[in-house]
């Protein structure tokens, strides 16, 4: 699938519901179906800044694809970085790096998201694309 293609079906879960409590709903259960991180990855490196709760982010790259796992203590935040990874996870750094994130913008989550939140999902999505530079150019 491609990231545009999970894009497109991230929106049509979202368009399914007009409340949103019902779109926080489905952020909570999005996060709640996170693969669980490691102990030993919740450290310092992999803590993103910005973010008003604690985020953090592990890649790992298995034959040129970039692979995602995280946590947050916060459930509405894990939600956002779960809907994240399921639309990169699996990709290459060019892929990731030459995505255009439209569905955050079309699935009305920016403005939905207090402004502190807002700010840390630009953070998480800047970290992803930090991942993404970093193993293009390896």
């Amino acid at each position: 699938m491609t990231i545009n293609e999970a894009q497109d079906e991230v929106i049509e879960e979202f368009n399914d519901f007009t409340d949103w409590m019902d779109k926080y709903q489905l952020l909570i259960d999005l996060g709640g179906e996170l693969n669980a991180l490691g102990e030993q990855y919740k450290n310092d490196d992999n803590l993103i800044d910005g973010c008003q709760s604690r985020v953090w982010i592990q890649c790992d790259v298995k034959d040129g694809q970039l692979f995602f796992t995280a946590d947050s203590d916060a459930l509405i935040v894990k939600g956002i970085i779960a809907l994240l990874i399921k639309v990169l996870n699996g990709h290459t750094a060019k892929e990731i790096l030459d995505a255009d994130l439209y569905f955050i913008d079309r699935i009305g989550l920016k403005d939905h998201l207090s402004p502190t939140r807002s700010n840390g999902l630009l953070a998480m999505v800047k970290r992803i694309k930090s991942y993404a530079l970093v193993y293009a150019n390896a």
